[in-house]
């Protein structure tokens, strides 16, 4: 993990491999943000901006040679758009310029942030965007590569406010959400030919040995253990693989928690598709269909680190969609536990049948609300795009979660569910199908589809199908590959009930 420090120093006198100050647009052209540098500098940068290729826009990163004024041997400007009219930044303006800047500086043993705070809540923004920025996945790289790709080792963020309780406060939480975003992204990038089911498992029971916080329980079910227990839809979905598939449930139980959170995460180590399979060219982003499970995994890790006051509860459904001679077929019926019957129309919407056996877990634990998370839909994409996710559910709850995503700076929009949709469950043999009788309003269909496995618990569903694996180029603190979304959303949540 990178090492983070806050600083009082003025940005001339610190000696670092870079620094990096903020730009903005103006009406003019471009205004070099950052206090207390030379004046000669900040006009010669200003009036060469468009020589250098500076705009100000977000997420623009330059590097340029320092000159003799500073100790840093690179002077790395970040773009910041347009000021407010209170001539303030957003918080998530500054978390993805610093972690832009960050990102861009792999390979680089010491870095100085000098980004506008005027606040502990904007230092707070410009520490986790670093630190988020500060990563790479290099495990299966060449030792050259991989120090080419390191992360930034030290960050040094300079700010008047770091001597302040609650700055100091800020950064130790930063450290643990980021390490909890960290390591979701790197189950996602993990080749599916490691992490399968059990491989998954043994990853989260580690994870919780080496946590070194008391109070998280790990229970793991096997194939087995699935079968006697009547978790017919994750049996059905992993029976096609040579690589059982397993329910992983982690409890974090403080003393007298404030509230009972449940969360499910979906956990298909890799989806051909099964029988139904899917075309070859989008098949290698497939392995990042466990996305969910891990950011369940890595949220409960980091609420028990933070020791909130709330219990909360991972279940984690973990199985290989393959197309073996055993493999679940077009037209078999599978019994969910609890004894809900499903028509599996369609084995590639696999993701919803072991979601099933997870909510009718949770709920039979009892909770005061059951969210889930999964990469479960391509119609999620469609509607929303990949940057964008979905969430639906009952109104309170949905709410909730757009109101924590917002505070955490993740990108989460409000979805309906259709009323009509519901009637399109209808099966000729079981209470229900998998799959919609027609492609429009997918998304919307397999929440309804969820739905019924909730009761009269509160609820809430999460699609980020699209947001949790980045095909593109990285940008601001999100790294091509998995990204690690979810996390600081739930996270925000379980912070808000804490505190209700």
């Amino acid at each position: 993990m990178t090492d983070l420090t806050l600083s009082g120093k003025n940005p001339t006198s610190v000696k670092t491999d870079a620094l990096i100050v903020g730009t903005c647009s103006t009406s003019d052209g471009v205004a070099v943000v950052a206090d207390h540098l030379p004046a000669a500098l900040v006009r010669t940068i200003e009036s060469l901006a468009p020589q250098l290729g500076v705009t100000g826009a977000s997420d623009e990163v330059r590097k340029l040679p320092a000159d003799d004024s500073l100790r840093a041997g690179v002077l790395t400007l970040v773009g910041l758009g347009e000021r407010r009219p209170d001539g303030t930044f957003p918080a998530e303006t500054l978390r993805r310029a610093a972690g832009a800047a960050v990102r861009a500086l792999a390979g680089t043993a010491s870095v100085a942030v000098a980004l506008p705070t005027a606040d502990e809540d904007e230092l707070a923004a410009v520490v986790e965007g670093a630190l988020l920025g500060a990563y790479s996945y290099t495990r299966y790289r060449g030792a050259d590569v991989a120090a080419k790709q390191a992360p930034v080792a030290s960050i040094d963020v300079l700010t008047p406010f770091s001597k302040s309780a609650r700055a100091k406060a800020a950064v130790a939480r930063a450290e643990i959400v980021a390490a909890a975003v960290h390591g979701t992204r790197d189950l996602v990038n993990a080749p599916p030919n490691d992490l399968y089911p059990a491989a998954f498992a043994d990853a989260a029971k580690a994870a919780v040995r080496d946590l070194g916080v008391k109070g998280v329980k790990v229970t793991v079910l096997d194939d087995k253990q699935l079968a006697a227990g009547g978790y017919g839809g994750i049996v059905g979905v992993g029976q096609g693989s040579s690589r059982g598939p397993r329910m992983v449930k982690l409890a974090y139980a403080p003393a007298k928690p404030a509230s009972k959170v449940a969360l499910v995460g979906k956990g298909i180590t890799f989806d051909t598709g099964g029988i139904s399979i899917k075309p070859a060219a989008g098949m290698p982003a497939m392995k990042s269909d466990m996305a969910g499970a891990a950011a369940v995994l890595h949220t409960v890790l980091a609420a028990a680190r933070l020791k909130l006051p709330v219990a909360v509860t991972g279940y984690l459904c973990l199985a290989e969609n393959m197309p073996g001679g055993n493999a679940q077929r077009p037209a078999d019926v599978v019994t969910i536990r609890g004894g809900k019957t499903v028509e599996v129309t369609n084995t590639d919407a696999e993701g919803r049948l072991v979601m099933a056996d997870g909510l009718v877990s949770a709920v039979e634990d009892g909770h005061d609300v059951v969210l889930d998370i999964a990469t479960l839909t391509g119609a999620q994409m469609v509607a929303l795009g990949n940057r964008y996710s979905g969430v639906m559910g009952d109104d309170e709850v949905r709410d909730a979660v757009k109101t924590a995503a917002d505070v955490a700076g993740e990108s989460f929009w409000p979805m309906p569910m259709p009323e009509e949709l519901a009637a399109g469950l209808k099966s000729q043999v079981a209470d229900m199908v998998n799959s919609a009788p027609e492609r429009w309003g997918g998304m919307l269909f397999a929440a309804h589809f969820l739905k019924e496995f909730v009761g009269d618990t509160p609820w809430a569903h999460l699609d980020i199908a699209g947001p949790a694996y980045n095909e593109k180029s990285p940008y601001g603190y999100t790294p091509a590959g998995g990204t690690g979304v979810g996390v600081r959303t739930l996270l925000a949540l379980l912070e808000a009930r804490a505190a209700s």
